[in-house]
């Protein structure tokens, strides 16, 4: 027999946590029950019972849903939305109802015809005579002591209703109903709330039809709800640098040390220092004064306000911006605190006749000046360290449409201009090696009265075998080449390496592929003693460069390539690149 909405287990003392094989609305719809007792000592989690403590060995834990019956978990308004969620858990409730009426009438016990009934005789049998003298064969004690006269009159009339036949067929049926009388009255009682459900579906239709007709956007809503999930966990952030970055005609009210406002009225962009806004994008680091003290024994304070340098200097600086040397020597930040621009205070005292020496930085704004009025004679005299463009006067007095240009020298050479910019590149370089097939002939001549192997005309050569190469090498078939990791191989006590190794006896050549750490090597004559020599097996060098840009901002380059590069430029585009190969070295051309 097999249910739709419960599941039982028999413990064994050592589990606490027990499937749930079924779907449920809301946790608190799962029941348990032990032994056919209602128990609350469990939690839900997921598709789990985990209870409290674990039941005893034998123990029947039954788990099963309970649907509430009195109430509709979603009560639909005239003009409201409907979702997909409100449709599902109506639809889910009604479902799991009916389930659960289902396991509830297969788990209800019922007489069986044949157990308590013989059909032949029509007569009750095993029926227990409380008096002791009555034969249930006989009826009497059935038809005499428990019936009436009016009973059997009864049951003479219902014995003839033709539908009882019908009845009987129908029992299984009946006993549900039965069983769920009070679902059925509660259903019926609650009628009016029915049609008022199937009402508003009925007007739903056009709404459902929207939805329908749009469920290309709900699909890209349900794809990128990933997206839409990051957005939310981040809202924090978002809503951070909404209240630290501001853009309005006038200075926001209560700023924070930190904030950032743009200011349309002057379109500068500011920020506040804590006391005012001052402006961020004109604010340039330079230095603006230099301070020199001889320190007193176990000195620490050197201030302004106490005596000045040895050039009669009062020491001044702006917060953050200071270097110290004591001695010649540059002093970390955590040595000392210099924070009210006014005063030095050494964490450690110096010595006598310590040489302290503060180097300050300032700031200063640089003035506006139109780039038609910037020439030679500017330049040549540094007058203007910084050129932006103006935004009255004439010249270049709009940037407006000017997207991608550059200011360069006009054909005069008397003035700048507006000219047409190389697009921005990045180039990423990354050096590997390449593998190649190299060829050996190997010839045999008498040296001494005695014959040796000759490596393309060369008396036993040493052999540089790069890992990743592949060798191939032509022996004549008198004298069989071969490898070994012993110094003459087998006549000297060794065997032949085959690792990688490929030999044809048809064509008398051996090819070997460099495999990596491969180990090192000797050739040798299988036939004949002291003819070969070394061969080496390095690490190949780098020999090929492959190099990846964005190409004119058409590609991306992801964060795995970046990382991979062995090295990176960021340069305007039109460049091609090489490695010279005598000195290894990058070429650039343009």
């Amino acid at each position: 027999m097999s249910f739709n909405a419960r599941v039982s287990y028999t413990a064994n003392g050592n589990t606490s946590t027990f499937a749930i094989t079924f779907s449920f609305i809301d946790s608190t719809h799962v029941k348990v029950f032990l032994d056919g007792v209602s128990t609350t000592a469990f939690s839900v989690s997921g598709s789990n019972v985990i209870m409290n403590s674990n039941p005893a060995n034998g123990v029947v834990v039954l788990i099963k849903r309970e649907t509430p019956t009195n109430a509709r978990l979603v009560d639909f308004q005239d003009g409201s939305v409907l979702t997909e969620s409100d449709l599902d858990k109506s639809a889910d409730q009604n479902f799991f109802i009916a389930q659960e009426i289902n396991d509830e009438s297969q788990s209800a016990m019922k007489l069986d015809n044949s157990d308590r009934f013989d059909a032949l005789n029509k007569r009750i049998i095993n029926v227990a005579d409380p008096t002791a003298g009555q034969d249930a064969v006989t009826k009497n004690y059935l038809e005499n002591t428990w019936l009436s006269p009016s009973d059997k009159a009864d049951i003479n009339t219902l014995a003839g209703i033709s539908g009882l036949s019908s009845l009987a067929t129908n029992q299984a049926n009946i006993n549900v109903v039965a069983t769920n009388i009070t679902n059925v009255n509660n259903v019926g009682s609650d009628i009016n709330k029915v049609i008022e459900v199937a009402n508003d579906l009925q007007e739903a239709v056009s709404e459902i039809d929207v939805v329908s007709n749009n469920i290309a956007n709900v699909n890209l809503v349900g794809t990128d709800i990933a997206n839409v999930n990051s957005v939310a966990g981040n809202i924090a952030s978002v809503n951070n640098f909404g209240s630290k970055y501001k853009i309005s005609a006038n200075a926001p009210s209560n700023p924070t040390e930190g904030m950032l406002w743009y200011d349309t009225t002057n379109d500068i962009m500011k920020v506040y220092s804590g006391s005012a806004f001052a402006n961020a994008g004109s604010s340039v680091n330079g230095t603006s004064g230099r301070f020199k003290y001889i320190a007193t024994a176990n000195q620490t304070t050197f201030s302004g306000a106490s005596h000045s340098d040895t050039g009669g200097a009062t020491l001044t600086y702006d917060s953050g911006f200071i270097n110290v040397f004591k001695n010649g020597v540059h002093l970390d930040p955590s040595d000392y605190t210099a924070t009210d621009g006014s005063s030095l205070v050494l964490d450690v005292g110096a010595s006598l006749n310590d040489e302290i020496y503060i180097l300050t930085f300032g700031t200063f704004n640089v003035a506006s000046i139109s780039a038609n009025s910037i020439t030679s004679d500017i330049l040549a005299t540094a007058r203007l360290p910084v050129v932006p463009i103006s935004k009255g006067g004439t010249g270049l007095s709009s940037v407006s449409g000017q997207a991608d240009k550059v200011l360069k020298v006009n054909s005069s050479g008397n003035a700048f201009i507006l000219g047409q910019a190389s697009s921005p590149e990045v180039y990423g370089f990354i050096k590997s090696f390449t593998a190649s097939t190299i060829r050996y002939t190997i010839s045999v001549q008498s040296v001494g009265g005695q014959n040796k192997y000759f490596v393309n005309g060369v008396q036993q050569q040493t052999l540089e075998l790069l890992e990743g190469n592949t060798y191939i090498f032509s022996y004549p078939s008198a004298h069989p080449f071969a490898l070994s990791t012993t110094n003459g191989g087998s006549h000297s006590g060794g065997s032949e390496y085959t690792t990688g190794v490929t030999r044809d006896t048809s064509a008398n050549t051996l090819t070997y592929v460099v495999p990596s750490s491969a180990p090192q090597l000797y050739y040798y004559c299988t036939s004949h003693s002291g003819m070969g020599g070394q061969a080496n097996t390095p690490v190949p060098a780098n020999n090929t460069l492959q190099v990846i840009t964005t190409n004119q901002g058409a590609d991306n380059i992801t964060n795995t390539q970046y990382n991979s590069f062995t090295d990176t430029l960021f340069s305007a585009s039109g460049f091609t690149f090489s490695i010279d190969g005598t000195t290894g070295n990058l070429i650039a051309t343009i």
